[in-house]
């Protein structure tokens, strides 16, 4: 003979929801088989516990069994079984066993109630190509969600507190069965009623409107490193969003965007550039200043240069971000051609066309000059 539901629970009739569920969850700890396995008798006070919890936390069941008895919640024989039966575990709303005991619930209900990670927040940061070269400390402004202050993050006004959501009993969800040609299924809906918080606000907090959460500025100092390259993200732990229900905020991610620079160019952590040298320092030769990152130095012209001639520059490039030492400069060499030109300095360059040949003007043998080897190499 089955014993009265109340007094398995060891509740009154007048007990509250959360009376019976805090009742049941004790025995169903205490009981359950993965925590006594091999008992037989914490076995069957956990079933009947269970069965008790099912019709008791259910409207419309504990009415029907406050006036007709065990058999007004009649369950054909079925009883509650194994676990491997779902269709009676959704018949009874047994989501619960499921959140305790294995982490899952019916529905993911325990994932919307346990603590939850704040979201990652990303955040663009322009830089030179100098400060990607060298390094340097930047303070950043990022507007981020932090737990309220005034209510310490649960939204309810200073000297009061939330209330357990009466539509879903605090779960979250609104569990419903249906028949199929296949038995019963399980569907489960976030509660209209609070959002799927599981509880309700009466008094909301005047500072966060309820929401348990405010925006505010945080000032961030970003340490850029050495040798940074484009695209770099750089990970700040616990700087993003407040997290839900208790939770760690989430992480910011500042991503170093190196600004295109008008003078150098980056390949890897060489640097490469083109400097204008003059029709005469390219034939005679001379000794330039040419801008690096790390400031000017000299270089030598040989004479007889030819334009797109590069020179290589040692250690005068982007520092290594791991390890020491640095990249080079590459310096391409542009001859440039005189413009507006004196009469004088035509004159001059006439004679000198005059005077030199084309090898020498060109800087190579001209076409002539090969046939004409060509042919005394055959003759001889």
């Amino acid at each position: 003979m089955k014993r009265d539901y109340y007094e398995v629970l060891g509740v009154s009739k007048s007990s509250s929801v959360d009376e019976i569920k805090k009742a049941y969850r004790k025995i169903a700890k205490e009981n359950h088989p993965d925590v006594k396995p091999g008992d037989k008798q914490a076995e069957e006070r956990f079933k009947e516990a269970t069965e008790a919890y099912a019709v008791l936390s259910d409207p419309d069941k504990k009415a029907k069994y406050d006036q007709y008895g065990h058999s007004g919640v009649d369950f054909n024989g079925q009883g509650f079984g194994g676990f491997g039966d779902f269709s009676d575990f959704a018949d009874f709303g047994l989501g619960d066993v499921f959140e305790m005991f294995f982490g899952g619930g019916m529905g993911g209900g325990s994932r919307r109630k346990g603590p939850v990670k704040g979201a990652d927040l990303r955040y663009d940061l322009s830089i030179t190509l100098h400060e990607a070269a060298f390094g340097m400390k930047k303070q950043i402004e990022v507007p981020v969600s932090v737990y309220c202050t005034e209510c310490g993050g649960s939204g309810a006004a200073p000297g009061t507190n939330p209330t357990t959501c009466s539509q879903c009993g605090g779960t979250g969800q609104i569990r419903a069965t249906q028949r199929t040609p296949f038995g019963q299924i399980a569907t489960t809906k976030t509660c209209v009623a609070c959002g799927g918080k599981g509880t309700m606000i009466s008094s909301p907090c005047s500072k966060c409107n309820g929401k348990g959460k405010v925006k505010e500025v945080k000032k961030i100092e970003v340490n850029i490193p050495a040798g940074t390259e484009d695209g770099l993200s750089l990970r700040y732990s616990g700087y993003g969003e407040a997290g839900e229900r208790g939770g760690p905020s989430g992480d910011l991610y500042v991503v170093l965007l190196v600004k295109k620079d008008e003078f150098f160019q980056r390949n890897g952590n060489d640097i490469y550039v083109e400097i204008p040298i003059t029709f005469v320092q390219a034939a005679l030769g001379d000794e330039i200043d040419v801008p690096t990152l790390h400031g000017d130095v000299k270089i030598k012209i040989p004479e007889g240069t030819q334009t797109s001639k590069v020179f290589r520059v040692k250690g005068m490039g982007v520092p290594y971000r791991r390890g020491s030492g640095c990249g080079d400069q590459h310096v391409r060499v542009i001859v440039a051609t005189p413009t507006k030109l004196t009469e004088r300095q035509k004159e001059l360059l006439s004679e000198f066309g005059k005077i030199t040949t084309e090898g020498q003007q060109l800087g190579k043998k001209s076409l002539w000059d090969k046939v004409k080897d060509n042919v005394r190499d055959a003759i001889g």
